[in-house]
């Protein structure tokens, strides 16, 4: 199944040829077959090849685990790696997954360990590394979720199902009697239908062909549809494909219901003869679209994305989630349960208990939340894959090929427990020192790193508000004119779905009277302000003003204070001169804040020319000056002093 979609054939094309006069030719009859999704025949020509080469023992490795023969596949690799002939990091990472589709966890995890010593910036590696302390808590049922057995199941393949109206649409291998039966290579079972079945419960029953027109004569399915059913969303195979690698790609179609019948199929705008796109789903009014594609530019493997579009217009170019969710492995079968905006998705690259796993992702206004991994008894040492949830009775479907099935890939009921668990959020208001709303505040929020993941202004009554993932901290930091940045941090390590967290922002006097309160001295305030000019000049700086606006908040804010403005020169030019220039600066440094301050008098300025020097930079006496121009800046200068508080 997860196997079917987007597989990585572009790369096998390009390689069949390397190195080809070295192989025999059952080698290379296996590398036909192997290129064809022929995986059985591709074994049965490399078990009888003589002297595989390290890419023949690779490509055997791949197919029988593509033919989820994994015992087989673990022999092979070990062989492989045990050699030390020709390996690349790959073989370690599809050696690990091999061994934890055994429950061979341990020795997977050395050999992730080995893997992410040669690749430590892939995704994988980061996921495994971030993961691997808790691990052992996925092998545990925490309650989350409840697993249900489906009788509807079969010896064929049945997975990915979808809601349409009161009913459940899934996608099939199970036949349909035929003059002409159609198989695929891959696993020689009859080629996908999309089938719908009814709700007794959990249990589905009396399943039939959804539409024959919608049918065709290779994949068709899975599907999905707008929440009124009347529009639709499905994978086919492109039938018509006719480009230079031999691959017949999958493509997304659409179609509407309309005086009684479905439309004739609409191609996706973003479809493509040179990679795959896959998988859809949409979101309640059916212009919104996540989608799985192999497409270029993407993180390797197969890649989610999302497109949307106005009403009956085209599809806007596909976004991808990013790297926070897409890994160089295959990322797949996306559906957001919209209530609790949490993203539902499968991976095989992200850290898990073997094969797919099950991953929830909260949505946010930034972008999507660390991936959480759903654990057991949702995932398992097997392939556990497209889980869709009611949002309103928190029940819905998966597809697992699990031991103790009906066949290959089986659907099963889930209902989930613990909501809370995978939704979060962050509510809270921007506020003065009175607790007043304050508008127009630009909040942030960013993660423990300090990575911002999403701003926004509140309005009117200050509000705002983040979706968030769990048990993680969060910095909020506030911004508004004549304010200082207002901060406050937030954990949802807790069992609320909602955490509050107010931002209070203070202007700069108020800033600075909670400052003296705290224990800073008035005085040590002021001396961190000292401005400075450049040489031979007694203009006001731009970088000055900054100092000189925190001076004016506080004597605006302390009425009864007087300051004295000190300035000084730098020894260059002579006495009379420099200190001729120091009053220019102590005038206009003064001039600068009297004209904003209640009762100007309050200031003075003075000018002492260049007898007090901060740094020993003399330009009289036996020794002159040999300092660099930065030493000089440090005594050209105006220093603040409080006369009267």
């Amino acid at each position: 199944m997860k196997k079917l979609y987007i597989p990585l054939v572009l790369l096998t094309a390009l390689s069949l040829s390397l190195s080809a006069q070295e192989k025999s030719r059952k080698e290379r009859e296996g590398d036909k077959y192997a290129f064809r999704y022929s995986f059985d025949k591709a074994i049965e020509s490399y078990t009888h090849a003589k002297n595989l080469s390290p890419d023949g023992q690779r490509r055997l490795a791949e197919s029988y685990s593509k033919m989820d023969q994994n015992k087989e596949a673990e022999i092979v690799y070990a062989k492989l790696i045990g050699s030390g002939i020709g390996l690349i990091a790959e073989d370690y990472y599809n050696y690990a997954m091999v061994m934890k589709a055994n429950a061979k966890y341990d020795e997977a995890n050395k050999t992730m360990d080995k893997f992410s010593e040669q690749k430590p910036d892939d995704l994988r590696a980061k996921s495994y590394a971030g993961s691997k302390a808790s691990f052992a808590d996925l092998l545990k049922d925490n309650g989350s979720f409840k697993v249900e057995t489906l009788k509807v199941n079969t010896a064929a393949q049945d997975f990915g199902t979808s809601f349409y109206k009161d009913q459940i649409v899934f996608a099939s291998t199970r036949s349909a009697a035929k003059m002409v039966k159609r198989s695929y290579n891959w696993n020689g079972m009859p080629f996908l239908n999309m089938f719908v079945a009814d709700k007794d419960g959990t249990q589905l029953k009396d399943p039939k062909r959804f539409d024959n027109s919608l049918n065709g004569k290779m994949h068709d399915g899975p599907g999905s549809f707008s929440r009124d059913a009347t529009f639709m969303a499905y994978t086919k195979n492109h039938f018509k494909d006719k480009s230079k690698d031999k691959v017949v790609e999958l493509q997304i179609c659409f179609s509407t219901f309309r005086d009684g019948k479905w439309s004739e199929e609409e191609p996706f705008n973003y479809n493509n003869n040179e990679y795959s796109v896959g998988q859809p789903f949409l979101t309640e009014d059916g212009n919104t679209m996540y989608f799985t594609s192999d497409m270029p530019g993407g993180y390797g493997g197969s890649d989610l994305y999302k497109t949307s579009r106005m009403p009956g217009s085209a599809w806007n170019k596909p976004e991808n989630l990013g790297n926070s969710i897409n890994t160089e492995g295959d990322e797949m079968f996306p559906f957001v349960e919209s209530e609790k905006g949490v993203l539902y998705f499968s991976s095989n690259g992200l850290s898990g208990l073997g094969g797919t796993d099950i991953f929830t992702s909260v949505i946010t206004n930034g972008g999507y939340g660390l991936p959480k991994n759903s654990g057991s008894p949702l995932n398992t040492q097997y392939d556990d894959f497209a889980c869709i949830v009611d949002s309103k009775t928190h029940k819905g479907y998966f597809s697992s090929n699990r031991s103790g099935g009906s066949g290959a890939d089986d659907i099963y009921g889930v209902e989930v427990l613990k909501v809370a668990d995978i939704q979060k959020r962050i509510e809270g208001f921007a506020r003065d020192r009175n607790l007043k709303v304050l508008g127009g505040v630009s909040i942030t929020l960013l993660d423990e790193s300090n990575k911002v993941l999403d701003t926004i202004t509140t309005n009117a009554d200050g509000s705002f508000s983040f979706k968030v993932a769990s048990n993680t901290n969060y910095l909020l930091t506030g911004k508004k004119k004549k304010f200082n940045d207002g901060n406050n941090v937030a954990n949802t390590n807790g069992n609320e779905a909602v955490v509050k967290a107010d931002v209070i922002l203070l202007t700069k006097a108020e800033a600075i009277a909670s400052e003296i309160k705290e224990g800073k001295d008035l005085a040590e305030l002021l001396a961190l302000n000292t401005i400075f000019f450049d040489y031979g000049k007694s203009d006001i700086r731009k970088d000055a003003e900054p100092d000189l606006d925190k001076i004016i908040e506080i004597m605006n804010a302390y009425p009864e204070m007087i300051v004295e403005f000190r300035s000084y020169t730098d020894c260059r030019s002579t006495k009379e001169f420099n200190q001729l220039l120091s009053e220019r600066r102590a005038k206009a440094s003064s001039e600068y804040v009297r004209q904003k301050i209640s009762n100007p008098s309050r200031i003075h300025g003075k000018g002492y020319g260049e007898p007090k020097l901060a740094s020993l930079c003399p330009c009289e006496g036996p020794v002159l000056s040999e300092c660099l121009e930065g030493e000089h800046q440090k005594n050209r200068k105006t220093e603040f002093i409080i006369v009267k508080k």
